[in-house]
């Protein structure tokens, strides 16, 4: 079970998000706070797993809270909740294991516990953090969230499951700098998370393989590296 503390200096907050946690089997004790400095000092007598910090509290921040807790010698896994994403990059700074924006959604608060069990359950190293941009926004994202790149003349777009976001990365380099990590060239314009493949299919309009629900075109010259791939992990071709 994961014992998790949630801080924030508005009481209905605190009791929403602690209503959430509370409903997901994998939870156990949660610890509320209504400020930082309360934070801290539940940290101090409780053994805690997970903290979920509000941002903008007054006095002790949610990132001067992180600070304390990053010295630490087993810190607890940290996830920013807030209202804005202003903030965003000076999270990830502090090793931050995810980042939600308010108002909360259910599934989008069960996909932090899922990262933060699996930080605990296997020692998973921090995620490998890409920085994007969304407007005028700058944010964060993370690689294992992205399912497909999409090749854009020097950029390149990442999809993921709720945007995607142009970098000015070519296609190429992020094929040989993420290939360690999952992903593999499929054609000339994209490239694929193997672990966000569904299914390949063999057809007679060409082969084609659907990641996140989007069908993607496969070359000739990559279809049997790209077979090979699909069968270490199990898909097996459709017609």
């Amino acid at each position: 079970m994961i014992n998790v503390l949630v801080a924030d200096d508005e009481l209905p907050a605190v009791e929403e998000l602690a209503f959430l946690l509370g409903r997901d089997d994998r939870i156990g004790v949660i610890h509320r706070a209504s400020s930082g400095a309360q934070a801290l000092r539940t940290l101090e007598t409780e053994s805690v797993d997970a903290v979920f910090l509000d941002i903008h509290m007054p006095a002790l921040s949610g990132l001067d809270i992180a600070r304390v807790i990053s010295r630490s010698a087993r810190p607890p896994a940290v996830v920013f909740v807030t209202a804005d994403e202003d903030c965003a990059l000076e999270a990830f700074d502090l090793a931050a294991v995810d980042y939600l924006l308010k108002p909360l959604r259910a599934e989008r608060l069960s996909r932090s516990v899922d990262r933060i069990s699996d930080l605990i359950k296997d020692g998973t190293p921090a995620p490998e953090m890409i920085t994007v941009d969304l407007g005028s926004t700058t944010r964060m994202i993370r690689r294992d969230d992205v399912t497909y790149v999409q090749a854009q003349g020097d950029y390149a777009r990442l999809h993921t499951a709720e945007a995607s976001y142009l970098i000015r990365v070519p296609l190429s380099d992020l094929e040989q700098k993420w290939a360690g990590a999952g992903f593999i060239r499929i054609h000339r314009s994209y490239l694929i998370a193997l672990n966000h493949v569904q299914h390949l299919k063999l057809s007679a309009t060409g082969p084609s393989v659907a990641v996140a629900g989007a069908e993607l075109p496969i070359s000739r010259r990559h279809l049997p590296s790209v077979r090979e791939k699909l069968h270490s992990t199990r898909i097996r071709p459709q017609g």
